[in-house]
């Protein structure tokens, strides 16, 4: 088992750990323990002390690792180690009660993500990889979808709710995919959508106005799922970015060339 392989076994079991925090909490969880971060932007107590326990143990894997983080328990940055971590991914959904939520975790060394995991909590499904490894679903397997077609696919996406300065274009978009596709699912977290990718029960997803800690793991695991991952442009500036467009390798260019057509006057 190589270095890579050993911490990815290591985070599986910490997603598990931290997922069953989440899934009790779940059960007694009050609204009024929500805190408004910004424009329909939400944290509560769950958010902060997962992460805590996710930042406390990972620091034991490497010592000298630093942190990328949605809720920046800990300012600590490393010129080559970096843990990228979205403690509960579909926070929103989380306060209502809504089923679908994720721990997101990625390493990220020198630049390039070398380890990703996303652990969905409320169907205990970890997907996982390494450099170097294959892509797995709870010790199987995985690889993104063959569906050949645009017409012939089904598409994730996510709304946004704070930032709509591509709003016309992405409403314009949607109804383009609407009638040339099977349909467009929204499911709250984008690090599920990527995983969903990766296994294949997604054909594509994009979105915008995403941070590094919602797209690193799920982006690492679509790529190593033998899957195409750019930003709008058709670059690979989709982590830090803020736009992301991931998909099979048959489907990938299509969305893409639409995509660019419905959003060229906000794509500089």
């Amino acid at each position: 088992m190589d270095r890579y392989e050993d911490m990815c076994c290591k985070v599986r079991s910490l997603c598990e750990d931290v997922g069953s925090y989440i899934q009790a909490e779940a059960l007694k969880f009050s609204s009024e323990a929500v805190e408004v971060k910004g424009l329909h932007n939400y944290v509560t107590y769950v958010d902060k002390n997962a992460e805590k326990k996710i930042v406390d143990n990972l620091m034991n894997l490497i010592p000298e690792a630093g942190f990328i983080l949605e809720e920046g328990t800990i300012d600590k940055k490393n010129d080559s180690y970096n843990w990228i971590i979205d403690p509960l991914d579909g926070t929103t959904n989380f306060i209502h009660g809504i089923p679908c939520y994720s721990i997101s975790i990625a390493l990220m060394k020198d630049h390039r993500i070398v380890l990703g995991v996303v652990y969905e909590i409320n169907l205990k499904e970890c997907f996982y990889s390494w450099l170097g490894g294959d892509v797995y679903l709870n010790g199987k397997k995985i690889g993104v979808s063959q569906t050949p077609s645009l017409n012939e696919s089904l598409l994730a996406t996510g709304f946004p709710y704070y930032d709509y300065k591509h709003l016309d274009a992405y409403m314009d978009f949607f109804k383009f995919l609407m009638h040339e596709s099977r349909g467009v699912r929204r499911l709250g977290s984008a690090a599920v959508d990527l995983a969903y990718v990766a296994c294949g029960r997604f054909d594509g997803f994009y979105e915008y106005s995403l941070n590094p800690w919602d797209v690193a793991a799920g982006a690492f695991l679509v790529k190593q799922a033998g899957g195409i991952v750019t930003d709008f442009k058709g670059g690979n500036d989709y982590i830090f970015g803020r736009e992301i467009i991931a998909a099979n390798p048959h489907i990938a260019a299509p969305i893409l060339k639409h995509l660019q057509k419905y959003f060229k006057k906000t794509i500089p």
